[in-house]
């Protein structure tokens, strides 16, 4: 018998699957007549969402959780990011949002600093090598989406955004394992590609705030009792 699949082309299962935490960040150029996003095509052969154009984001890692930083997040952003976890929770998983750009990316955000701390975490290893410090006080928390159940891969994923003006490195001719060619894009050029629904949906809060609604709660959509819910926090 032939697996179902759902609107987006993922493989619907019949056990609940608990979402794993993720962070994504949208990074917004304003250097241009229009602003643009920064967006990448996920390899035909990923498990999830394969083919999708998305954001940079992934899994936090548990290195996330202990890197030091030059600036943390702001009070209203860490409360907001803290909906449901811990501060420690939700500052780790900014830091994941940030090591998922450069890991995708080649993009490093943050402040060039003399001295770097140490770390056991592979990916931070790499990202203090060009002796950058990550800042968090320049990202702002838009959303949180919960992966529908009864999908072979599950997240619970926050949506950052910050500006391009926070880049402090970006490494020439990066390779990278998800996304494919990495494009800066206005937002209408990007609505016209194939995009996650979430994708689409996020890119509307973008586009409200850099139109100026920059004080608009971050919605939150998931699910319960299997059905979709809408709340704002």
């Amino acid at each position: 018998m032939n697996q179902p699949f759902d609107s987006e082309g993922e493989k619907i299962v019949e056990h609940v699957l608990r979402p794993k935490d993720a962070a994504t960040l949208v990074l917004v150029r304003r250097d241009a007549d229009r602003p643009r996003v920064l967006m990448g095509q996920r390899h035909g052969n990923m498990a999830f969402m394969a083919n999708k154009y998305v954001f940079p984001g992934g899994r936090i890692d548990p290195g996330d959780m202990r890197i030091p930083v030059a600036s943390e997040l702001r009070p209203e952003v860490a409360a907001r990011a803290s909906h449901g976890v811990s501060a420690a929770r939700a500052r780790g998983l900014a830091l994941a949002a940030i090591r998922e750009t450069f890991e995708e990316t080649g993009i490093l955000l943050g402040e060039r600093t003399a001295r770097v701390p140490r770390t056991r975490a592979p990916a931070w290893k790499k990202f203090f090598a060009h002796k950058i410090m990550p800042r968090l006080d320049g990202l702002e928390m838009i959303a949180r989406a919960i992966t529908p159940p009864n999908r072979t891969r599950r997240f619970d994923a926050r949506f950052f955004m910050a500006d391009a003006t926070l880049i402090a490195h970006q490494l020439e001719g990066a390779e990278t394992e998800e996304l494919l060619t990495p494009a800066w894009l206005t937002i209408e050029e990007a609505r016209r590609l194939d995009l996650p629904s979430i994708t689409r949906t996020v890119l509307d809060e973008v586009e409200a705030r850099v139109n100026g609604d920059t004080g608009r709660a971050a919605p939150f959509y998931r699910f319960t009792r299997g059905k979709p819910q809408l709340v704002h926090i």
